[in-house]
């Protein structure tokens, strides 16, 4: 039996709604999904695993990949119960993934405390006006590894 959107949908938020409630963290859920089916569940565990990146889509992606035995999820689409953060929409390009759909939007997230707003205006300041002090070290001796990555003949492309 095919799912449907619908289902796919209600399924994220079901899992934002349980995870929540069970104390493993915030009201967030996702699930991938290809060809009718939910082929993994991700929700968000950031407080239960003291992993700031273990929000839902990022433990779908994870959980995706795991089971497949692949990084790459093109052909896969998320459903995730809220509008991704900065980080999780660059994991969700990073694996490649051909769709997403969200619930709520990420002024709703602002307004119970998950304020994302910051984020999107750090990430296109230059390196020098960004709020946490970076600096560039050892930038030479590092070349290293990727020099070899280039000359590498067998290495796998991501």
């Amino acid at each position: 039996m095919s799912l449907t959107p619908k289902d796919f949908m209600g399924r994220a938020i079901e899992l934002s709604v349980e995870r929540m409630r069970s104390g493993k963290g915030g009201p967030f859920g996702a699930v991938i999904v290809k060809d009718g089916e939910i082929i993994a569940e991700g929700f968000n565990q950031v407080t239960s695993s003291n992993d700031p990146t273990a929000h839902a889509e990022v433990t779908a992606i994870r959980a995706a990949c795991a089971k497949l035995g692949r990084f790459d999820l093109k052909g896969y689409e998320i459903y995730t119960s809220c509008e991704p953060c900065p980080m999780c929409l660059a994991a969700i390009y990073w694996a490649r993934l051909d769709r997403i759909v969200y619930a709520n939007d990420r002024d709703q997230a602002a307004g119970i405390g998950f304020d994302d707003e910051f984020l999107y205006r750090e990430i296109p300041k230059s390196i020098a006006d960004r709020s946490i002090p970076t600096e560039r070290f050892m930038a030479q001796e590092a070349k290293v590894a990727f020099d070899e990555w280039a000359a590498k003949a067998d290495k796998i492309r991501y």
